[in-house]
């Protein structure tokens, strides 16, 4: 089972694209297929099932970009991915995407058919949400990758020796024959006579041996402190050392660089961002100029929050490397709200990263428990989870007890379950810039009501729990398919229908 990583699979990846489970789990999932081939890829066939997401969304959200970009062994924030399926072409790849009906149990399954002169390779392969994803099948074999390991494949004669000095070793049946797959922390050599791939690992934070973390859900975290009343951050710091075999300063470092890159990101929305296909233009500029000459309403730290959320949400439109935190979609609630509340209040980079720490907590025990992606639990997922998050964050950038921040993480998810994922013009743009605005400002409202003492009645494992049952009966149509909600509304069809005219003359002066 995959042991949840702050930097893995909450704050990460670092990426370009407008959604992270399309874009940045495609890419992850076209570089392990890349290394399948051994970086020779002369044909692509790429099927999607019928009854999951990616057939009215694996263009216009980013993963044919990721995808492409993967398969030409390209990092998730590389600035040629826009242009990824023009270089899939150029590099003499011939592709074909068809949709087809077989049942997949995941809305987000990849069925990629590879071919080069020497031989042809199938990978069948999920994304689970923020970036992350999973290897089920090669070649027709089940198995388990996640990308945290350097996996080394041998197809051997039945009853080869499979002895390995590694974390793990499973040998795969195939009959007359034998699939051995050796997880470890570099390759291993093999029989040169014996057919053998490798895949490098495509996590920041890789996987080991015997791993093992204190606690994986908010009560076990609780029973582990006790009444210690040990702070959120320091709390995620114990975590990720665990998990990632760092020092406390090493978690914190990593975290300020992930502040930094996300300052800089907000700067260069505030600035002013454009790109071709987008359903908003640049907007966040003039409510900079509005906020600094005193013509908003007042409203405090908020309108600092609400500008960083819009400057963040426009650079992902446009292309610009954003943080997956926990998702793209959801990109901005959580870290527009920190870095903006810090600022008001005088706080430095450290206190910054803390707070995104203590977040990183909080989504740890949804990732666990559930998932980031709304293919699979609507918004609720994305921005629910990022509202949870923020108040967290908040609560510790106050300066507020361990109990407190969970309080607020409590409140802040409870107020957005059902809160479904309907894209206009099929573009993760909107609703998505108003839920995020949305969740921060709820993030914020229940900051204070658990710094002021209110009660959240429900414990946070149970209102993860409460957001799964909801995604089960929640239609298909709601989670991030584009056939429901606004994204069927006329003026939807009818903005998206002038984007695909303007993108087909190579027009980029769309402000619809």
């Amino acid at each position: 089972m995959n042991i949840v990583s702050i930097f893995n699979d909450v704050i990460g990846p670092v990426m370009r694209g407008p959604s992270s489970s399309h874009c940045a789990a495609a890419l992850r999932i076209g570089r392990l297929a890349r290394d399948l081939m051994e970086g020779e890829i002369s044909e692509v066939l790429v099927e999607f099932d019928r009854a999951g997401s990616l057939p009215t969304t694996h263009e216009s959200q980013g993963s044919d970009m990721g995808l492409f970009g993967g398969l030409l062994g390209w990092e998730a924030d590389d600035e040629r991915l826009p242009e990824s399926a023009k270089a899939l072409a150029e590099a003499g790849i011939k592709l074909r995407i068809e949709t087809v009906d077989v049942g997949d149990p995941h809305p987000n399954t990849y069925r990629l058919t590879l071919k080069n002169s020497r031989e042809t390779h199938t990978l069948i392969a999920i994304s689970t949400g923020g970036g992350m994803m999973e290897v089920l099948s090669i070649d027709g074999v089940e198995l388990q990758m996640d990308g945290g390991y350097h996996e080394t494949l041998i197809w051997a004669p039945k009853g080869a020796a499979s002895r390995f000095e590694a974390d793990e070793v499973i040998v795969h049946d195939l009959g007359n024959a034998q699939l051995i797959q050796v997880k470890s922390d570099r390759f291993v050599g093999s029989d040169e006579s014996l057919t053998t791939k490798r895949l490098s690992p495509v996590l920041p934070v890789p996987s080991r041996k015997n791993m093992q973390v204190p606690f994986t859900s908010c009560s076990d975290m609780l029973k582990h402190d006790g009444g210690q009343n040990t702070p959120l951050w320091h709390l995620a710091i114990e975590y990720e050392r665990a998990r990632g075999s760092f020092t406390e300063h090493e978690v914190i470092d990593k975290m300020i660089a992930i502040v930094r890159i996300l300052r800089k990101s907000i700067a260069s929305g505030i600035a002013g961002t454009s790109y071709e296909d987008r359903v908003l233009h640049h907007q966040s500029g003039r409510f900079a100029e509005m906020m600094n000459a005193g013509r908003l309403l007042d409203g405090g730290a908020l309108n600092r929050i609400i500008l960083y959320v819009t400057a963040l949400m426009e650079v992902k439109s446009s292309m610009g490397v954003i943080v997956a935190a926990p998702t793209a979609g959801a990109c901005a609630a959580l870290p527009g709200a920190v870095i903006a509340m810090a600022e008001s209040m005088g706080k430095d980079e450290e206190e910054m990263a803390k707070a995104m720490l203590a977040a990183g907590l909080i989504g740890v025990f949804i990732a666990t428990r559930w998932t980031f992606a709304a293919e699979v639990g609507g918004c609720q997922a994305e921005g629910g989870s990022a509202a949870s998050m923020a108040a967290a964050a908040l609560v510790t950038l106050a300066g507020g007890t361990r109990d407190q921040a969970i309080a607020a993480a409590s409140m802040a998810f409870q107020s957005m379950l059902g809160l479904i994922c309907d894209p206009i013009a099929n573009r993760v743009e909107a609703p998505c810039l108003g839920k995020n605005v949305m969740a921060a400002s709820n993030a914020l409202s229940c900051a204070n009501m658990a710094l002021a003492g209110y009660d959240p009645l429900i414990p946070l494992d149970e209102v993860i729990d409460a957001a799964k049952h909801v995604s089960e009966m929640m239609p298909r149509e709601h989670r991030c398919t584009s056939l429901g909600g606004l994204a069927i509304t006329p003026t939807s069809l009818e903005i998206e229908r002038k984007l695909a005219t303007l993108k087909s003359k190579g027009c980029g002066s769309c402000h619809c």
